[in-house]
């Protein structure tokens, strides 16, 4: 455990103790053994981001971030170490990194003056059909879009690492992938979380032989903390990765083993399917928000612009004065989210196959339109607030890493298989499991999916279209210089948690780890309550109840790894509620 938080040895090291709490001591052998409750008091900040100079990574899991600094140490960009490390947790944290799903990588060049929006999300097989999902009187199966192979999408997660070595990389695509091997083939000692993963989701993933294989022992217990897990089945399709490329996936052996599993199981990805896949790019979402320039992703992501129509409403609140979490600031934050939900339900989908009126919702008139609407003093019942006329159209166990290089590159990456280990089904021969994302589409239109939140026609099941998404890699210019790198896990509660490490920094004057480290609330329209964690005053709470909103404390939301960039110096915000999750400078 020591030497996990020692890894970077400096004269001034950084070392947080299992307490949570950061400690800065001149040099440092092991965290200290008193509890917090004896140790000194010492003045200055409650939480130390780490610092460096010339690189930043923030990862969810140690390895990954270690063998991402490692690639910056070596003179590689902040491209380089992403893929790297997005192909790192592929192997260490099976339950969020993958190859069998799909996300968003946001790129900021800030010499180029360049932000770039790479979209890899999951696309529907060529034989989707609206209903799918629907049994013969058109209710929604929910199991059959959630736990079968008719519940994968077409992966796009390594198209999409590839797409941005060969756009923006330095290193070769076999260097990307040789740490990803070695994990895999040497295998890596397992965390606590790890464990307590595959134990809580043992009779999801148990169910299918090839999972049991890949993640338990051979009489089918778990691995305990420090002991080591081998994934050669995993390693030999990253080697077919890193010596063909993404042919090395969507055609040959890998392509076939997943056609073979599809065909077994009645699932729809075919040879086409997967030879077809293309990742796409896109214009970021882009907003302002007092004098920062927000960054965002756009369609079939309703994060960026969900991120910035919320920032616009709030915009017109002096909401530093009215103070950090304070409970006329929780109120109108909780308006602003609904208000921006139940438009989500209505008009986001698949630009490619619909028309999204992404200029209209983040429009500064429009947000006055919603403003109008709040009371300062009163909850508006969800009942009320219906999805709104923005002008004009134009043509839960996810990750999210955050690294910066000292030539300017900023990236925000966040991918996912959906739930926790996605549909639970490893590829027989592939080592890796496959998404269930088709479960983010609308199964029936008014019907919500498995994060409670309700779908429209924009985004039915079409073929080969792609399905809605709350990721939002996030990140923010000042002075068109890159000031803070940003994103979370997290399902419907992605948007609100990016929007709130935002608001922590810009409106409360918060460094970026105790932004990240800060209690959040959430409200997505429905169902009509707030949900916050631990943390949040009982005084607040029955200030919030007197005005009439339903107040729920629940587990925690997000784990959002985020980087702050300030008078040259790079700040790391690992999120303490990820166990694994980790920064590490040079």
């Amino acid at each position: 455990m020591i030497q996990k938080f020692l890894s970077i040895p400096t004269k001034r090291q950084l070392t947080r103790c299992r307490w949570g709490i950061v400690t800065l001591t001149l040099s440092i052998t092991a965290c200290a053994a008193t509890p917090p409750a004896k140790q000194a008091i010492i003045e200055g900040e409650r939480s130390v981001p780490i610092e460096a100079k010339k690189g930043m990574v923030v990862t969810s899991h140690t390895l990954a971030t270690k063998v991402a600094q490692q690639v910056l140490a070596e003179g590689g960009n902040a491209i380089d170490a992403a893929v790297t490390a997005g192909f790192a947790l592929a192997v260490t944290q099976p339950r969020s990194g993958n190859i069998g799903g799909g996300g968003f990588m946001l790129i900021s060049n800030d010499k180029k003056k360049m932000v770039e929006a790479i979209d890899y999300r999951e696309t529907a097989p060529s034989g989707a059909s609206e209903k799918m999902f629907q049994d013969s009187k058109g209710n929604v199966v929910t199991d059959r879009s959630r736990f079968t192979h008719l519940a994968a999408g077409v992966p796009g997660t390594v198209a999409g690492l590839l797409m941005a070595l060969e756009r923006h990389g330095t290193i070769s695509r076999e260097r990307a992938l040789a740490p990803a091997i070695k994990l895999a083939e040497d295998g890596f000692i397992v965390p606590a979380r790890f464990t307590k993963g595959t134990v809580e989701a043992a009779a999801m993933l148990k169910k299918w032989p090839a999972t049991k294989k890949a993640f338990y022992k051979a009489n089918g217990t778990p691995y305990q903390p420090g002991e080591r897990l081998v994934q050669k089945d995993l390693a030999e399709t990253l080697k077919r990765i890193a010596k063909e490329g993404r042919k090395g996936f969507y055609q040959g052996k890998t392509a076939d083993l997943i056609v073979a599993e599809m065909k077994r199981h009645n699932g729809l990805i075919t040879h086409n399917d997967l030879k077809g896949y293309q990742p796409e790019i896109r214009k970021p979402v882009h907003g302002t928000y007092r004098g920062y320039d927000i960054y965002s992703m756009p369609s079939p992501s309703s994060g960026g612009t969900h991120v910035v129509q919320i920032l616009n409403i709030l915009e017109g609140y002096p909401i530093g004065k009215y103070g950090h979490n304070s409970a006329k600031t929780i109120h109108l934050m909780a308006e602003a989210m609904k208000r921006a939900y139940a438009d989500r339900s209505k008009y986001l989908g698949d630009t490619d196959f619909v028309k999204v009126p992404v200029a209209g919702l983040t429009d500064k008139s429009y947000a006055k339109t919603l403003r109008d609407q709040i009371n300062l003093n009163k909850a508006t019942p969800s009942k009320t607030i219906s999805p709104g006329t923005p002008p004009g159209y134009e043509s839960n166990e996810t990750t999210h890493f955050s690294i910066v290089d000292r030539f300017g590159n900023a990236v925000a990456n966040t991918y996912t298989i959906n739930f926790s280990y996605g549909s639970g089904i490893v590829v027989d021969g592939a080592g890796f499991l496959l998404n269930n994302e088709m479960d983010d589409f609308s199964a029936k239109p008014g019907v919500p999916n498995a994060y409670g939140l309700i779908g429209g026609e924009a985004n039915k099941i079409e073929p080969n279209k792609r399905m809605l998404s709350s990721m939002s890699p996030t990140i923010v210019k000042k002075d068109g210089k890159n000031f803070m790198v940003t994103g979370s896990p997290g399902g419907s509660r992605i948007i609100t948690t990016t929007l709130q490490v935002i608001m922590n920094v810009i409106d409360h004057n918060l460094n970026i780890l105790a932004a990240v480290s800060a209690p959040r609330i959430h409200h997505q329209w429905l169902p009509d309550e707030i949900r916050i964690e631990q943390g949040i005053s009982p005084d607040t709470i029955r200030l919030l109840e007197g005005m009439e909103h339903k107040v729920s404390q629940q587990s925690a939301m997000g784990a959002i790894q985020s980087i702050m960039i300030k008078n040259g110096t790079f700040y790391g915000a690992p999120d303490p509620r990820r166990s694994t999750s980790s920064a590490m400078g040079i």
